[in-house]
């Protein structure tokens, strides 16, 4: 039996891990968050690991709140560089496994290509440097760490841009979304998923697999287009209207572009990845 950490297991990412673990029936999950574990205490997070056996820890904790990052960077820093360096320093002090998740706010979304790990990162907004930062030194700290960058996270749990908007499509006659944005959303279960194929590949055959990775769906769209398929999925009557993000001014600026390239994530762990349509409409079931 296996034993796996969750951080910030309340988030979207943990709440899927938690739908998903009775399918998984050689791990046992072990989930916390700030208030059983506070991971930005280096001592907090040694004395749990000595009082636990842990073979693998996913860090799901993280300062998401992107807009606030730019007025509080401290915080954001804390929780997206400092813990993360904690977490990947007694992973490998206890020989346990650290897959850790970051964003594809890591890009300044200048590329017209999707971005490949090797390509240079370069955030326009706190939250994304603090994420790169936190990346980065858990790789340099800790090299088998695992670094999952994922975008547009979405699920039936807590607050995203699905719920949202199926929520205001009830409510509203006019949405109106931006569409000078391109990304891919990524389904929160499948995300969870690929991380426990991950975990089970790194056991069966002890090997480095340490370094970053990219995960979302498969294919391409815009913030508008996807308002638009929840819309069609839902049978709402609210017209989506399509805005430029200048329309739509935020504090923190978003990348126009972050599609991710897959090609390495899927070579080395023989993954199969759904197409977004696909799982939004698992998602919307689900609902």
């Amino acid at each position: 039996m296996k034993n796996i950490l969750v951080t910030g297991a309340n988030g979207q990412l943990g709440q899927a891990l938690k739908k998903i673990a009775a399918d998984h029936s050689g791990f046992s999950f072990l989930y916390t968050d700030f208030n059983e574990l506070d991971i930005t205490s280096e001592e907090a997070v040694s004395n749990f690991f000595s009082q636990q056996e842990i073979h693998a820890c996913i860090n799901c904790a993280a300062y998401t709140a992107v807009d606030k990052a730019e007025n509080d960077e401290e915080l954001a820093f804390k929780l997206n560089f400092e813990a993360v360096l904690n977490l990947a320093n007694i992973c490998q002090q206890y020989n346990a496994q650290f897959v850790h998740i970051s964003t594809d706010y890591v890009f300044d979304g200048k590329q017209n290509v999707p971005y490949a790990e090797t390509d240079d990162a370069s955030p326009a907004s706190i939250y994304g440097s603090s994420k790169l930062r936190g990346e980065a030194a858990a790789v340099d700290a800790n090299p088998d760490t695992i670094v999952l960058r994922t975008s547009w996270l979405y699920s039936e749990f807590g607050v995203n841009f699905v719920k949202r908007m199926r929520e205001l499509m009830q409510e509203k006659e006019l949405l109106n979304v931006v569409f000078d944005q391109a990304g891919t959303p990524t389904y929160a279960v499948d995300l969870a998923k690929a991380i426990l194929h991950i975990l089970t590949k790194v056991w069966d055959a002890p090997a480095s697999y340490g370094g970053v990775y990219h995960f979302s769906n498969e294919g391409v769209t815009s913030w508008y287009d996807f308002a638009v398929a929840i819309r069609e999925l839902t049978g709402a009557s609210c017209t989506v209207a399509p805005i430029t993000s200048d329309k739509y001014p935020t504090p923190a600026k978003r990348p126009a572009y972050s599609v991710l390239n897959k090609q390495k994530i899927k070579d080395t762990f023989g993954l199969q990845i759904l197409h977004w349509r696909e799982s939004l409409k698992e998602c919307l079931k689900n609902l």
